[in-house]
């Protein structure tokens, strides 16, 4: 395996961490800014009632997204056992 196969590997690793994370990140930024904005508007200084709304989209998130992540994750690992195949000794 040369040094431009390990390369690109660990490039198609970051690539599909970066996508598998993206799903539950994103929620929990526009819940974030959301209840930020609503505590803004109403001057409440209590900043612990974010964490509550953040967690619960963000694991809704995860489980609308689970299937797309599962099959992200499993051609990741088919491809990456497919190249380990191929090489030989």
């Amino acid at each position: 395996m040369g040094e431009a196969a390990v390369l690109e590997l660990g490039r198609g690793a970051l690539m599909a961490g970066l996508a598998l994370c993206a799903p539950m990140l994103a929620a929990g930024l526009v819940v974030g800014m959301i209840v930020s904005i609503v505590l803004a508007a109403t001057q409440i200084q209590e900043f612990t009632l974010t964490f509550v709304p953040k967690l619960a989209a963000m694991a809704a998130a995860g489980l609308l997204a689970a299937p797309w992540m599962l099959r992200t994750i499993v051609g990741f690992a088919r491809s990456v056992l497919m190249q380990m195949g191929s090489v030989g000794p």
